[in-house]
């Protein structure tokens, strides 16, 4: 399946908050949705409170259509008191790469 939308977030967790801002994105809906083919966490290595995620998802559209469902809504819900300040976000497709965890 061929990326064709995606995009770059950074987070910042309120202090001491990471950690649980991390797990509630690795059990994120969009990891079992067939349309989101790309699904990356990641923490800053200068910054503990600082998170990234990569998405990569096979349109715009099926990305619009998944977080318009419940399951999403709540995700969203959930994290929004874990940060401090608005997340930034950067356009980007994932083109390749490899991943090992």
């Amino acid at each position: 399946m061929s990326v064709k939308h995606g995009f770059h977030a950074t987070m910042t967790a309120q202090p001491g908050k990471a950690g649980e801002l991390i797990g509630l994105l690795l059990d994120a809906p969009s990891l079992s949705n067939d349309d989101c083919v790309v699904f990356l966490v990641g923490r800053s290595a200068s910054d503990p409170d600082v998170v990234h995620v990569t998405e990569g998802w096979t349109t715009q559209e099926a990305h619009a259509r998944f977080f318009a469902t419940e399951k999403a809504q709540a995700l969203v819900a959930g994290l929004q008191p874990l940060l401090a300040g608005e997340s930034q976000y950067t356009d980007e497709i994932p083109v390749g790469g490899k991943a090992a965890f």
